[in-house]
Parts: C-alpha cells; structure tokens; sequence
C-alpha cells in the first residue's frame, strides 16, 4: 500500500512524502517524520511554493516508544536459516548450563568415572527433553518475543518458523526425550525429565510467569531437574545429595535471573511481564538478592556431609560463595545511590552467577576424582 502526506517547510513549500506504509503507527500530532533530506534545506526551499515538491522516501514511520515492530527476514530463507532457527528454538546457551548440572552428579553418584554410554545416553535425553520445553516455551511466548528487545529477534518473531510447526518440534522432541531415556537410561530419569518439561511449560510459562513476581522463584524449580536426573541415571533412585544439589540451583536462580531482569526491566516491562525488577525498586531487588544468595551458600555447604565429600568440594564452595556474597553486597551497595542500570551494573552478578555454578558443578565432578 502506498501512503502520501503533505507537510510545509519553514520557507514555505509544499512537501508530499510518499512511501510504503510498512508498518506505519498513527500517532497524535506532532510525529516525527525521518526523510533523507532536511525539510528546511536549501535544496527543498528552492522548491516553487504553489507547486508541491515529491520526495520519496522508502519507509513512513511514525516513530511511537510503545510499539515494538519484530524484525521480518527479507525474502525466502535458506535451508541454513531455517535450521538455526530451530536450533535456536531449544535456545543452546541454557541447554549447555542444564548438562553441566547433570554430568557432574553422574560422577558423584558413581564416586567416579560412570560408563561412558550412559553419560551420552543421559546427555542426548537431557538436550532433547530440555529442546522440547524451551521450544514450546517459544511458541506461547512469542507475543512476549515480539515486543522485547532481547529476544524480538528469535524464529518465531522473525517468522522463520511457523507457530504450528514450532509447536510440532517441541511435541516431538518431548515424545523423543521421554522414549529415549526410559529405554536406554531409565524410566525414573525420564518420568523426571518428562515432569521438568511439563512444569517448566505449564507451571511457569504459561501460569506463573505473566501472573506474578515470583514467577521465576517457583519457575525456576523446573532448572532444578538435571541435578536429580544426573543421580537417578546412574543409581536409579533418589537420596539425599541430589536433593541437596536441586536446592543449591533452586535458591541460585533468583538471583541470577534478577539481575538479567534488572538490566532489562524496560522489556519487561513493555511486554507486561511482571518480573521482580519492573514492579519494585533495584534497592528492593537487591535485597532480596543478597538474601538468597546466603540461603545458596549455607545450602551449597550442606553438600559435605550429607554426601561424604572430600576436601576439594568444601574448599571451592567457600571460595565461590564469598565470591558471590561479595557481588550481591556490590549491588545493593550500588542500588542505594542509583536505580540508574549503568550505574547498577547487575550483568556484573549475571555473569558471575554463571561461573560460581558452572565451577561449583566442576568442584563436584572432581572431588571424588581427586579425594578418592
């Protein structure tokens, strides 16, 4: 559809902008009209002002801070493109910190090097069982995806893939994850792998996560899973340290996802999605970060005696939880002069949350390796 307006310049003459009206927002006067060329110009001025001078312009837009327009991809895609997107649907970055939560509780429970087989067996389950959840998680996110920055840039916005076939991959992937666990790990590792999924779509994206600030408090219990699993394939039972581990993650995810929330809290807050950071002050957050960073450490200790670990476990979680306890001090330090994001910093903690859990799990895998 091809869209004219008529706008003076301040010598007088007459403009008619015309343009595909691509996406154009009605907005109350006055708009903001982007053209190649300022209106007060020489060039246009020189323009006879009882005859109106034609400027094309590519794209009229009216520029509103309240509508999000997601990203199109411009033309047929290539085969590559479409299978990135759905690689990109089981989102990787989060598929590769769940994995690294379960090998190295294969190697406690088995107080050493479990068999090879099993441990690939465990991974490719886990990857697809974890795929599944974050692909639907996509689907039923995408109005979100659409209006936030961080993520408008996804298959489903970029409509590289289609709603419906989205929906079918992240099906089959969970169908795919629970038969093959059962059969070539155990059926208990994939009834928890299967029970992860459906908590994870269910319990947080579709009921928890538009509804209420703690949403990722209760959500994020579905990224607590790996640990058991991880146990439960090498003994195919449940005991205390898994249960332990899960808590650690548990009391972990708070803080870590509130400080990616406080960074972009006004995405969150354009998609009406009522995470901590957009309805309470950074001071307030930050509080309650440094709260459940106590619990993760004193939790993360537990670990020692309830597993009969040796020195090297105890040793690096000291360590690392004074790290951690030193970052979210750091932040709260910072968010009683600013509840400016620059000045907060909270990817500072973001970051090192990924790196306190990634050595933690590291430190669990090389105990009994070292400690024997």
């Amino acid at each position: 559809m091809r869209e004219e307006r008529c706008l003076t310049t301040p010598c007088g003459a007459s403009l008619a902008l015309t343009g595909d009206a691509v996406n154009t927002v009605p907005v109350a006067p006055p708009a903001v009209l982007y053209a190649p060329e300022p209106l007060d110009s020489p060039g246009l001025c020189e323009s006879r002002p009882d005859r109106p001078t034609r400027l094309e312009v590519p794209v009229l837009t009216a520029v509103d801070p309240h509508v999000s327009v997601s990203p199109r991809t411009a033309g047929p895609s290539s085969a590559r493109d479409v299978l990135m997107a759905y690689v990109g649907l089981t989102k990787p970055r989060i598929i590769e910190l769940l994995l690294l939560t379960t090998v190295p509780v294969m190697f406690l429970a088995q107080r050493g090097v479990p068999p090879l087989g099993l441990v690939v067996a465990t991974v490719v389950g886990g990857t697809l069982s974890a795929g599944s959840a974050n692909a639907l998680n996509c689907v039923y996110d995408a109005d979100i995806d659409e209006r936030m920055r961080r993520t408008r840039r996804r298959a489903l916005p970029r409509h590289l893939v289609s709603t419906r076939a989205a929906l079918v991959f992240g099906l089959v992937l969970g169908v795919l994850s629970t038969l093959w666990l059962g059969l070539l790990v155990n059926w208990l590792s994939a009834s928890l792998a299967l029970a992860a999924n459906v908590f994870y779509v269910v319990g947080y994206t579709m009921i928890l996560k538009r509804r209420t600030t703690q949403n990722i408090v209760w959500g994020g219990a579905a990224g607590c899973f790996p640990a058991l699993i991880g146990w439960t394939a090498v003994t195919g039972s449940l005991a205390w340290p898994p249960v332990v581990l899960f808590l650690v993650v548990f009391f972990w995810t708070p803080p870590h996802f509130w400080a990616l929330a406080i960074r972009y809290r006004e995405d969150y807050a354009a998609a009406e999605v009522p995470m901590l950071p957009v309805k309470a002050g950074a001071k307030a957050v930050a509080r309650q970060i440094v709260a459940y960073s106590y619990v993760m450490v004193a939790t993360s200790l537990l670990l020692w005696p309830v597993a009969g670990t040796g020195w090297l476990y105890p040793t690096v979680a000291v360590v690392l939880g004074a790290a951690f306890l030193v970052e979210s001090h750091l932040l709260l330090r910072r968010s009683a002069n600013s509840d400016d994001v620059v000045d907060l910093k909270p990817m500072r903690l973001f970051h090192w949350s990924n790196m306190y859990l990634s050595l933690l799990f590291v430190a669990i895998a090389l105990d009994p390796l070292l400690t024997r």
